[in-house]
């Protein structure tokens, strides 16, 4: 494994130099599969390591596939945007729905027990068929590992058993974690999601030849770990604990979270904004979303009409929902959404579209506020990240949900923080 922590910036020769010296160490290889996450992702540098792969084999990197999962395929821009002159006949769209291979199953009692009796069901395990059928040498997972509200922390196995996976490995991993919790799960890396995700990994990929490229992404501290095992993931999830967690002493009242209209073009992205925030708003508090890109519910028409049908309602409609309408029971990554975007009546949400109508919002189980007023008044390019006095009102403010976890002190486990590694200084490149 190599690890590379720096304190100063995430510096990108050495961030290439890493990748280089990785790549090197395994010797030739004739045709790269490379799977990076997609522009939801963007923050991650996986972009720029993609770039740094096709440097180093130039036509023996044979394919890039995106990790959508759900996601809308990436477009022209996005793709021009993150992997630069990568050549366009590299990518290809996963389709979750399609083009798979079922490698086995996850037996039910497994699936029991980690869900503590919640599920009583096996989980094929179905991923692209490219993957495994392409005839690679090489297949580099490249990922950031951040706070997540599925898997507890991104990254790893989860870009390639959910990110290039099928309907089932999809639906089932979300309401899994769903059921559990995401203030039980979030930020820790060892959970009932990841075991599964895990033992599906040892189960049905060790004979793939996947090597993980991860980075954790600081405001001052970066992170490098490439490896085959688990040893780079947890490395990374002590880093990321400490650099991407903000743990607060007292709740916040108000939150402003602003969703960059680039990124967030459905609330089942910007959701972030509610479910990376939920463990620091106190009870009766507000968080307003600005989300100008907003134009959607769902990543796709089948997601967008079962959000706007049943709503951001909460766990027990939620779980009522699906006992009583097959539809939602069919779609079970559908109703874990729509528990994550639900403030379960503890705090407010309010939420300020570019796109989307005062009537859309409030039918979905949000408040609304013009969009116009709302910047006038909390405008992006005024507020730092943190606690800021807004025309005499004391606001919490986040310019990207997407990297950080902030909670109470009260609302998370501090043995977790106590037992992290604290890292305080550069660690040199190792093999």
């Amino acid at each position: 494994m190599i690890s590379l922590v720096w304190n100063e910036g995430f510096d990108a020769m050495r961030l290439r130099d890493g990748l280089f010296q990785a790549l090197g160490a395994l010797g030739r290889r004739n045709k790269v599969l490379v799977i990076p996450p997609d522009f939801t992702r963007y923050h991650s540098r996986a972009g720029e390591l993609t770039q740094y792969a096709f440097e180093y084999y130039g036509e023996r990197l044979a394919c890039v596939l995106p990790a959508l999962g759900t996601h809308a395929p990436m477009t022209e821009d996005q793709i021009a945007t993150m992997f630069g002159n990568i050549p366009r006949e590299l990518f290809h769209v996963h389709d979750w729905q399609n083009g798979l291979v079922t490698l086995g199953e996850m037996p039910a009692e497994f699936l029991r027990e980690q869900s503590e009796s919640e599920l009583n069901c096996s989980w094929p395990v179905r991923i692209n068929r490219l993957v495994v059928e392409g005839g690679f040498d090489l297949i580099l997972s490249i990922g950031q590992v951040v706070p997540h509200e599925v898997a507890g922390m991104a990254g790893h196995n989860k870009n390639i058993l959910i990110g290039t996976g099928g309907p089932e490995n999809i639906h089932l991993s979300h309401y899994l974690g769903a059921l559990y919790g995401m203030e039980r799960i979030m930020g820790r890396a060892d959970n009932p999601v990841r075991r599964v995700l895990n033992r599906a990994a040892a189960c049905f990929l060790s004979k793939l030849p996947i090597v993980h490229v991860l980075t954790v992404i600081g405001n001052d501290t970066g992170g490098l770990f490439i490896g085959d095992g688990l040893d780079c993931f947890e490395k990374a999830s002590t880093l990321s604990l400490r650099v991407n967690f903000t743990m607060l002493e007292q709740p916040i009242r108000k939150a402003v979270v602003h969703l960059d209209e680039s990124e967030y073009r459905s609330t089942w992205l910007g959701n972030k904004s509610i479910y990376r925030t939920r463990m620091a708003l106190a009870g009766g508090g507000e968080l307003i979303v600005l989300a100008p890109g907003v134009r959607q519910f769902g990543e796709n028409a089948l997601l967008d009409s079962l959000i706007r049908r049943f709503g951001y309602c909460g766990t027990r409609a939620v779980r009522q929902a699906v006992e009583r309408h097959p539809e939602l029971a069919a779609n079970l990554s559908a109703a874990a959404h729509l528990i994550h975007g639900s403030s379960e009546g503890r705090f407010t949400i309010t939420y300020c579209s570019g796109h989307l109508r005062k009537e859309e919002i409030e039918a979905v189980g949000f408040r609304y506020a013009p969009l116009d007023r709302m910047l006038e008044r909390y405008s992006p390019s005024r507020l730092r990240d943190g606690y800021n006095d807004a025309e005499g009102e004391e606001i919490f403010f986040i310019s990207n949900p997407a990297l950080g976890l902030w909670a109470h002190r009260d609302r998370f486990l501090q043995p977790l923080l106590d037992n992290a590694c604290i890292i305080t200084s550069d660690i040199p490149l190792t093999t």
